[in-house]
């Protein structure tokens, strides 16, 4: 069922993608504009945003509406704005295996000389211009003007709290390790993860259909406390799992100085030594392999790394619990719950 309606979404954004032009005539403003934003926003990507936003639709709706996957694509381009800036944020070189946007327009920019801005700044552009577009397609779809009210409040909820989880999460960095609370973590991980990833797009759909408060707040918790859990398990492949399982390097945390909850609970559980290793290694300009090595090190000999995975299943099973008490359509809520076993790795 997800891999249907993931090939139904790609569709709607192929077709959203090739009337750029007709639409906003981002060709006739920009041909640069126009090839970058419909190249990036082309590549492969699993599309877990729209495709939740549909089931949380299908779930408590007779059929789908007029546009539902024109609404749909919506979340997957607000993504996409989200990532063009995180890349910059990162000084990340890459994306889904392509250059970033902003490596894209730098090398564009190659040829010219003495101008007084980079492809960094085209890609900010860029990205508020994807913003822009996701906004719009949202409103395509034909509901209840209420409903589709409701919904697109919580599309822009989930680009705010976003960016204020980025934020924070910068912020977060000026403070030394011991300073920092496991609240504090997991305040970044609802922010950036649980609402924007799978409790928003579940919730807007639901809303957009109609269900009732209880409803949308059994499913913003069980969004929230699969993201949880699935930002946990992503911490744990960031720095056990391999480039090819996760498609980064495993030195991309440690390069940042990331404060996940992996290496928070291995600072809290470690002597006064170890403690001091793991924040040379934070505060190194460029981590190598060896210190990766001794962070899994740490990491596993703290028991951090078993307590890690206890919190996985502890916050898969609250998940459960909120999807079953909720009444979304069996036929949805059965795949619902292998949906959640297999991000998680249960």
């Amino acid at each position: 069922m997800f891999l249907k309606i993931r090939n139904k979404v790609e569709k709607e954004l192929e077709v959203f993608l090739s009337g750029l032009d007709k639409d906003y005539r981002l060709n006739s403003i920009s041909p640069l504009l126009f090839k970058s934003i419909k190249e990036f926003a082309s590549r492969k990507g699993k599309r877990i945003r729209p495709t939740l936003f549909i089931i949380g639709y299908l779930g408590y709706a007779l059929k789908p509406a007029a546009n539902l996957y024109r609404s749909a694509a919506s979340l997957e381009l607000l993504h996409d704005f989200l990532l063009v800036h995180d890349d910059i944020i990162d000084k990340s070189d890459s994306r889904r295996g392509k250059p970033a946007m902003h490596v894209l327009l730098n090398k564009c920019l190659r040829k010219s000389r003495n101008i007084k801005f980079s492809g960094t700044d085209l890609a900010i552009v860029a990205g508020d211009v994807i913003f822009a577009m996701a906004l719009h397609a949202f409103l395509s779809v034909k509901v209840n003007a209420q409903r589709k009210e409701s919904a697109f409040k919580k599309l822009i909820e989930a680009a705010l709290y976003t960016g204020s989880g980025e934020f924070i999460e910068l912020v977060l960095n000026l403070k030394p390790i011991e300073r920092i609370t496991k609240e504090d973590i997991y305040k970044i991980y609802d922010l950036k993860t649980a609402n924007y990833t799978f409790s928003t797009p579940l919730v807007m759909g639901a809303a957009l259909a109609g269900a009732d408060v209880r409803e949308l707040k059994r499913l913003h918790n069980y969004g929230i406390y699969l993201g949880r859990a699935f930002q946990i398990h992503d911490d744990i492949l960031g720095i056990f799992g391999s480039p090819r399982e996760t498609g980064k390097p495993n030195l991309t945390d440690l390069q940042e100085a990331k404060k996940t909850l992996l290496i928070w609970r291995a600072h809290q559980e470690s002597c006064g030594r170890i403690k001091q290793v793991i924040k040379k290694i934070l505060a190194k300009e460029k981590v190598n392999a060896g210190d990766l090595a001794i962070m899994r090190k740490i990491i596993r000999d703290s028991g951090s790394l078993a307590c890690a995975k206890k919190e996985i299943a502890a916050l898969a099973a609250k998940a459960g619990a909120s999807l079953a008490a909720s009444r979304i359509n069996l036929k949805y809520k059965k795949p619902l719950r292998k949906y959640t076993e297999s991000v998680l790795g249960l």
